[in-house]
């Protein structure tokens, strides 16, 4: 979608302007758009006819640069697309819950000392995210929604390390990790204290 997008809102573009703006917006880091795909992802779209070639100049030794427009199709897949993304809600894989869905396994005050660090580094991103806020950059030269997208990941970041820092503080009070019904089912032990199959 966003590559699609941005041809639309650039056309006729070449791949070259595109990947210079996603990198701009540092699109591969929450977008998953990573700067070495960008060059095939547009011969793709090209193939699926949702984008066209308007021409291919070549200057001297330097490779060829193909300039793109979106075609009637893509135009209609773009619009699927971006309301599909505005009217759904879609969970991004992370690979921290995956990790913390084995808690048991990590001795308590690793987990709570982890957690805690968790919550240091999303501290120094809000930070670094209040900076860019409160700069000239995002203020006077980036479209007003840029500031607003700025605003959801603050507030995430600092709901997550909220989070962190309740969680580190149950750990430490030794909470058991199972509902008192269950800690001496069968097929349990090993959800205790970070000792697997401990009894």
């Amino acid at each position: 979608m966003m590559i699609l997008g941005l041809v639309r809102w650039m056309q006729p573009v070449h791949g070259y302007d595109v990947r210079r703006e996603l990198l701009s917006w540092s699109a591969d880091k929450w977008a998953n758009v990573q700067p070495g795909s960008i060059y095939h992802a547009l011969r793709k779209l090209t193939d699926e006819g949702l984008l066209r070639t308007v021409s291919v100049e070549q200057v001297g030794a330097r490779p060829a640069r193909t300039t793109y427009e979106v075609t009637p199709k893509g135009e209609e897949e773009f619009e699927t697309l971006l309301r599909a993304q505005w009217w759904q809600l879609n969970e991004p894989p992370d690979p921290f819950v995956a990790a913390f869905s084995f808690l048991p396994a990590m001795p308590r005050d690793e987990a709570a000392a982890a957690l805690r660090n968790r919550a240091n580094l999303l501290r120094a991103g809000v930070e670094s995210m209040r900076a860019s806020l409160d700069s000239d950059w995002v203020r006077n030269r980036k479209p007003v929604h840029v500031g607003w997208m700025f605003e959801l990941w603050l507030a995430r970041a600092e709901a997550e390390m909220a989070w962190c820092e309740r969680i580190a503080e149950r750990i430490e009070s030794g909470v058991s990790y199972l509902p008192a019904g269950l800690e001496r089912d069968e097929g349990w032990p090993g959800w205790r204290d970070g000792a697997p199959n401990a009894e």
